[in-house]
């Protein structure tokens, strides 16, 4: 089963790709995971974008089309993969059919997590990490219980005005993919504002 989950940051991609993982026993596709695993390991692509990190500039989408070309010819693709924060753009989601086509792999189905603007804003400027233990919570839906205020800190790409500034890039650059999947008859809705659980369970069936 190859997927894609689709939708704004802080629609829930992440959590949605945990369950999916341990349900269908298939591997995220995180394009920030794979390029930091690139560049650690040496890999041909993975030394092409450290030349770009290196000097602070994006890493093209040639290069990044290459690492997810070398990850889904590894063994655990074999059953099917999830992809998450890629494609971005038009020319990287038609960049990535030619990958497919040539690698005689198609995707089953793209997952649109649907959350409006204002609850993104919500959940993401709600998010509080703790400075002790590292875990991470939410003032309104999961505020902490022994840990003190002082030791709780917002960081820094979860205030309103970074917040803002994504979803305006996300709008303008990977909103557009919704109409070129939905073109394809592969796009499913899901309602993102659920529980998680009950998003969960509209995927599963869907899926089933």
């Amino acid at each position: 089963m190859n997927l894609m989950l689709f939708g704004a940051p802080g629609a829930g991609k992440g959590t949605q790709a945990k369950f999916l993982i341990e349900k269908y026993g298939i591997p995220q596709i995180s394009t920030g995971d794979i390029l930091r695993e690139a560049v650690k390991n040496e890999t041909e692509m993975g030394k092409e974008a450290k030349k770009y990190m290196d000097e602070g500039k994006l890493v093209p989408d040639s290069i990044i089309i290459g690492i997810i070309k070398d990850r889904l010819k590894e063994a655990d693709c074999k059953e099917g993969f999830i992809l998450d924060g890629f494609p971005r753009t038009i020319p990287q989601a038609e960049a990535l059919d030619e990958l497919l086509q040539e690698l005689n792999i198609s995707l089953d189905k793209v997952i649109s997590l649907n959350v409006p603007d204002e609850d993104i804003i919500e959940r993401i400027t709600g998010r509080r990490v703790s400075k002790v233990t590292g875990k991470i919570y939410h003032i309104k839906f999961n505020p902490p219980v022994d840990e003190k205020e002082e030791d709780l800190y917002q960081r820094a790409d979860d205030t309103e005005e970074t917040v803002k500034k994504r979803l305006d890039a996300y709008h303008t650059q990977t909103a557009p993919l919704f109409d070129f999947y939905k073109n394809k008859g592969i796009l499913v809705e899901v309602d993102g504002t659920k529980s998680v659980d009950e998003v969960t369970k509209d995927i599963i069936n869907i899926l089933n």
